[in-house]
């Protein structure tokens, strides 16, 4: 399938009539009885005729951005320069979205296909009724080529073109070679699930490198379970395990979409225990369906479309509520458990269940439930856990071993597929691991381990170095930055306002930023960062650079538990006293009532730590490091208290702003 709906040199296009150009539109278009997009081509080709004479070149109609599911109105390739052209017809003035929207495009090309990293990419934004528009030609502050974003009306295109040309340099760019480079995107979590539900596949918005298990090879291997297993009629529960941000979550969205197909008869859920990410997952979708539905004249009500989202998409708590009400067996033949090490133990559950639902004497862990309620299938039932590791946060989180104690003690019939590094240690499954490799049933498949991270284009390493800062591996760490350094900026602060400017300045685009704390930040107060103030996490996440409650404003904060799951572009990590740096070894505090208290458990010494590194490994593309100066004139944020963990971050190289 073509990326494009038209394309031709320009010379072509100059020579083919309108009409001709049209009708191949709109035979490529899933918007062929679209008056309105009918009338924006006919004025495009109208202008582009009038501007292209004099250029040697090739223009491309309705590129496609799978990534985004957007398509840039037009590209032209001419000479050392990609120019990108999104027109806004009748337009009179130059508004924000539209200038976002172009840089968006522009970024997605730069940063995602292969043949347009090196040269020149020119976005413009053509609002055709505008004033003549003063512009200089630019390159941004990131030295990678990419212009900043060019307002010109349609008297002003020719020009705009001929001054960008004076200003480009390097080698004439072949069309044909650029318009087969490979489009390999690192999505957002939100941006995948989009694509996905949309129909596109895992392939269309995952990376394929050769040094990578490649997204659509583990989700070709569970569809295969899970066929195997239909077929069969037997029962079988996979473990897929992964770095930070590697791509578990797009793994489940997009066996969970595959499975909605009418033919296939195959019912599945992804479930998930990470509130924020439920709410933001069923919200984006459904605002998305709505506006397509909408495009194409249908009314449609909110709280409908909701409903279906809500069928693939649950909240694991409510799903585990509704089997423990119904005796019988679930809907779904396939559940997907999202970040299952965080499922609860034995104790924690039993105390739920007995402080919550009045059950008393309540013997299994929530992880041995969970199985139980799918075991209920007399036929066939395929469970896939999706585990991170190092990611436990709350209270009473069992992780992985839990599941695997659960299947050696209650349920040694199910089959177990497990990946090759479920036994590193930051999975901890630890001895439960060494008696299930007794089990008859279990196959070990390499392609269940998720290797490199998606969520960091600019810095596959970013968990390793995090993972070494964490360990205070002093030794490493350093090496692991100065690796990272030139593609992913980490810098620190002990100034808030200068923070905020560098995250304003980095972003381009609708690149989101925001500010992330520890749910234990409980003295960064005096910077107007309140931990026990709530914030809306579909608010902060979705919502536009307009919004006061959006991660733009930088007024919000999302903890360890708003974000986890979650990305931004860019992030400002505030760091407080709760985790110290002191004689090269940690100190956990806890802020009760007006002062700190050490912490001793190391059960809750291990979530503090946790809560950092998922801070830590938030960010797409950079981050600044907040550390606050403390004030000798206050006890409860005595300077010493931050005074280690600068320096500690200072001597692993990061550079000071």
């Amino acid at each position: 399938m073509n990326s494009y709906f038209y394309t031709d040199s320009i010379s072509n296009f100059l020579t083919s009539t309108s009409n001709e150009i049209l009708g191949e539109l709109s035979q490529n278009s899933q918007f062929s009885d679209d008056l309105n997009m009918k009338i924006s081509w006919q004025e495009e080709i109208k202008i582009l005729k009038k501007v292209l004479p004099g250029f040697d070149g090739s223009i491309f109609f309705e590129y496609s951005i799978p990534r985004m599911g957007r398509r840039i109105d037009v590209v032209l390739i001419i000479e050392n320069v990609i120019f990108v052209l999104e027109f806004k017809i009748g337009e009179k003035d130059f508004l924000l979205s539209g200038i976002d929207q172009v840089w968006d495009y522009a970024l997605d090309l730069k940063n995602f296909h292969e043949t347009s990293h090196e040269p020149i990419i020119a976005p413009i934004l053509i609002a055709t009724n505008a004033k003549r528009s003063d512009f200089t030609v630019s390159t941004t502050p990131h030295n990678d080529n990419l212009l900043f974003p060019i307002k010109s009306n349609e008297d002003q295109i020719k020009e705009v073109i001929e001054n960008v040309l004076k200003f480009a340099d390097g080698e004439n760019i072949n069309p044909n070679e650029w318009s087969n480079g490979r489009y390999s995107p690192t999505p957002t979590i939100i941006e995948a699930a989009l694509s996905l539900y949309n129909n596109h596949s895992v392939a269309d918005i995952s990376r394929n490198d050769a040094d990578a298990i490649n997204l659509s090879k583990t989700s070709e291997v569970i569809s295969q379970i899970i066929q195997n297993s239909k077929t069969n009629s037997v029962k079988a529960i996979c473990f897929v395990t992964g770095v930070p941000g590697a791509g578990k979550t797009l793994v489940g969205l997009d066996i969970a979409t595959k499975q909605l197909s009418e033919e296939k008869k195959n019912r599945s859920v992804y479930l998930s225990g990470n509130g924020p990410l439920v709410a933001i997952l069923r919200e984006v979708l459904t605002r998305d369906k709505v506006k397509r539905e909408k495009m194409k004249g249908n009314k449609v009500k909110k709280g409908k479309i909701l409903g279906e989202v809500k069928l693939i998409i649950q909240n694991v708590h409510n799903y585990r509520d509704e089997y423990l009400r119904d005796q019988g067996k679930p809907f779904d033949n396939i559940a997907i458990f999202d970040e299952a090490q965080r499922a609860w133990n034995k104790e924690q559950t039993s105390f739920f269940m007995k402080r919550k639902k009045g059950i008393d004497n309540f013997d299994k862990s929530e992880s041995e439930f969970l199985i139980s309620c799918l075991d209920r299938h007399k036929d066939w039932a395929v469970i896939i856990c999706l585990v991170g590791g190092g990611q436990e946060i709350y209270r009473g989180e069992a992780g992985i071993g839990e599941w695997i104690d659960s299947i050696n003690r209650s349920f040694p019939h199910w089959k177990v597929y497990i990946s090759n590094r479920l036994s590193d240690s930051e999975y901890a499954a630890g001895n439960s691991l060494k008696i299930l490799e007794k089990h008859n049933n279990i196959t070990l498949k390499k392609e269940l381990h998720l290797s490199v991270s998606m969520r960091s284009f600019r810095a596959e390493n970013l968990s390793l170095l995090v993972k070494n800062i964490i360990d205070i591996n002093i030794e490493k760490a350093p090496k692991n930055y100065q690796i990272l350094k030139d593609k992913y900026p980490i810098v620190i602060t002990r100034d808030l306002l200068k923070a905020k400017k560098w995250l304003k300045e980095k972003a381009r685009g609708s690149e989101r930023y925001g500010m992330v704390v520890s749910s234990q930040a409980y003295r960064l107060k005096p910077y107007a960062m309140d931990v026990r103030s709530p914030m809306d996490p579909i608010h902060w996440f979705l919502d536009g650079k307009n919004d006061v409650r959006s991660s733009y404003y930088l007024e919000d904060i999302a903890t360890e538990f708003h974000i986890q799951g979650l990305e931004l572009d860019w992030s400002c990590v505030a760091w407080d006293a709760d985790l110290r740096f002191i004689d090269n070894n940690w100190d956990f505090n806890s802020f009760v009532g007006s002062r700190w208290q050490k912490i001793n458990k190391n059960e809750r010494k291990q979530y503090q730590k946790n809560a950092y590194r998922v801070l830590l490994t938030r960010a797409r593309q950079g981050m600044v490091i907040f550390i606050p100066p403390g004030d000798v004139e206050d006890p409860t944020r005595n300077p010493d208290y931050y005074k280690g963990i600068y320096e500690y971050l200072k001597n692993i190289g990061f550079e000071e702003i």
